[in-house]
């Protein structure tokens, strides 16, 4: 019995393998976007305007709470993003992309940018591949692959938060030290998740003149969440996008934030202005 049921777990194994090798991740990427809509209903969205509410906190390292309004607009592949919560102190969080050069608006009105925009300014290939923020814009990396500088694996099957889903690794020349993993639904093939990982060898850290030197692991992530996908005009978005951050700098001081963002409004081909796409001084 002890043998038959070792053949069986190794033809199991074959057979999953087997499944995996076949699986092409340019595959998935098609599946994908056929979620969103038809080959003739993609293209025909040049623009697209979201606008909803959201709700920030902490999650780590402190405590606080604060609700505002976000905005996606895009056209082709200029971009877009804010996060407003109308404080005098803290204004929030603006990414621009004219389609050549990258903007990253102050946080504060002291002009200082946050530790999460900080770390988008130093990785922003993730807004100039249209990775940040999914099909939440015309620009969207799997609408847009440009096969001459990205390159996609395959990473079978995972489970996250209790679920099944699909993932495959996005390797482009602006990588650099960042790890970029998309994950799916296997069964309506929607992109339900992406995750940004920074890890960086130990370093040495003192928590003061006394104490012995430890080695610690530093590391930054972002992690993009997508639910609630309704259809509009024969295109099929998510409505609901939870986005965390977390750090784990140097200074041993890790912290977690999370924005909580409901699209209340999906506009499809809206006229917008091209000041939207300028750096605003």
């Amino acid at each position: 019995m002890i043998r038959y049921l070792a053949v069986i777990c190794t033809l199991l194994a074959s057979l999953s393998a087997a499944e995996g090798a076949d699986t092409r991740p340019e595959d998935i990427g098609a599946q994908h976007l056929d979620s969103i809509g038809t080959a003739e209903a993609r293209p025909a969205v040049k623009s697209l305007g979201i606008q909803g509410t959201l709700r920030f906190k902490v999650i780590v390292g402190g405590v606080g709470e604060a609700s505002g309004t976000w905005q996606r607009f895009s056209e082709q592949r200029k971009s877009n993003f804010a996060m407003k919560f109308g404080g005098s102190d803290w204004w929030g969080e603006r990414f621009v992309f004219d389609g050549d050069q990258t903007y990253f608006a102050a946080a504060t009105s002291s002009h200082q940018r946050s530790a999460f925009g900080e770390f988008v300014r130093s990785h922003d290939f993730i807004i100039k591949d249209g990775l940040f923020g999914g099909e939440l814009s015309t620009d969207w990396a799997l609408q847009n692959l440009d096969r001459s500088r990205v390159k996609l694996d395959y990473l079978g099957m995972k489970k996250i938060d209790g679920r099944d889903v699909q993932g495959i690794e996005y390797l482009s020349k602006g990588n650099g030290e960042m790890t970029v993993r998309l994950y799916f639904d296997p069964e309506t093939h929607r992109h339900v998740m992406t995750v940004y990982l920074v890890e960086r060898g130990a370093v040495r850290a003192h928590h003061n003149v006394f104490a012995t030197a430890h080695e610690q692991e530093v590391s930054y992530s972002i992690e993009e969440r997508f639910s609630d996908f309704q259809t509009d005009n024969g295109i099929t978005l998510p409505r609901h996008y939870d986005l965390q951050f977390s750090q784990q700098p140097p200074n041993g001081k890790t912290s977690a934030y999370e924005w909580d963002m409901t699209a209340e409004r999906v506009l499809g081909n809206p006229t917008i202005a091209p000041a939207n796409f300028q750096e605003k001084q």
